[in-house]
């Protein structure tokens, strides 16, 4: 794989629009398919936005009204915000490209991240992203005073925790020893060259995820570094170890085209 060029879009103060970001993606997007720049990450912040993959459902959308951008990556809605560092790899890889062995690149070197910055997380099964494991179900506090047996989000599909008090809030899953979402990752891929990428939360305020059902799931919630580690921490400190290993994980990977089963002749 070609060398993996980052550049730092803004941060803090100088936090990027989401659309504007969006904008620069297509240009580094085009430049990238016409082999006129190398493979590109943006990293950034952005200021408060709700944004709204191919797969959102009406039902997952904030409750009050609060707009939301919809962009055309895969996955469902989730929330940008201060305290997230948002990377958009944007790579040309062969065709017809394994959307999948992208995904699990960029997970493993979110994994690695945290790891070297004291945090140990994992994949689930069917779930793309970066996560913290809960514990046993059996092992978890009770919710409201009420036993695990009267938790109606394991009997109730379209149980929404928006409607439901604090105690069943994303942001509240690790008080409530349940899986929550670290990084999140939702890409598109057009012409072999991809765009969007994953959104790691370092020291965001994770309320505004309580506004959405994020990813969709409504059985699990959100984490952060700062929180889960118990210690400040900031983009400015990320960032390094991010850039590090991406560029690792990159450089040992040797992508191939998407394996295609030919029709029984």
């Amino acid at each position: 794989m070609s060398e993996l060029r980052f550049v730092r879009l803004g941060f803090g103060d100088d936090a990027v629009e989401y659309r504007e970001a969006w904008q620069k993606q297509r240009e580094v997007h085009a430049a990238r398919f016409a082999d006129e720049v190398p493979d590109t990450c943006l990293l950034l912040e952005h200021p408060p936005v709700y944004t709204a993959g191919r797969r959102t459902e009406d039902s997952e959308r904030p409750l009050d009204g609060t707009p939301v951008v919809d962009v055309d990556r895969g996955g469902k809605i989730t929330w940008h915000g201060p305290g997230q560092l948002v990377g958009y790899p944007i790579q040309k890889l062969p065709r017809p490209v394994d959307v999948v062995a992208h995904v699990r690149r960029l997970e493993e070197a979110l994994i690695r991240s945290c790891a070297e910055l004291g945090l140990e997380t994992t994949r689930i099964e069917g779930r793309s992203g970066v996560w913290v494991l809960g514990d046993p179900v059996e092992q978890r506090p009770q919710i409201g005073g009420l036993s695990l047996d009267f938790d109606p989000r394991l009997t109730d599909p379209e149980f929404d925790a928006r409607l439901n008090g604090p105690e069943y809030a994303p942001s509240n899953a690790g008080q409530r020893r349940e899986d929550r979402k670290l990084a999140a990752i939702g890409i598109r891929v057009a012409k072999g060259v991809t765009m969007h990428g994953f959104s790691l939360n370092v020291n965001p305020d994770n309320t505004w995820f309580d506004r959405i059902v994020p990813c969709g799931i409504r059985d699990a919630g959100v984490a952060s570094l700062a929180n889960e580690l118990g210690r400040d921490l900031t983009i400015e400190d990320v960032l390094p170890v991010v850039e590090k290993h991406l560029t690792a994980v990159m450089e040992e990977s040797t992508p191939a085209p998407r394996a295609v089963e030919k029709a029984p002749a």
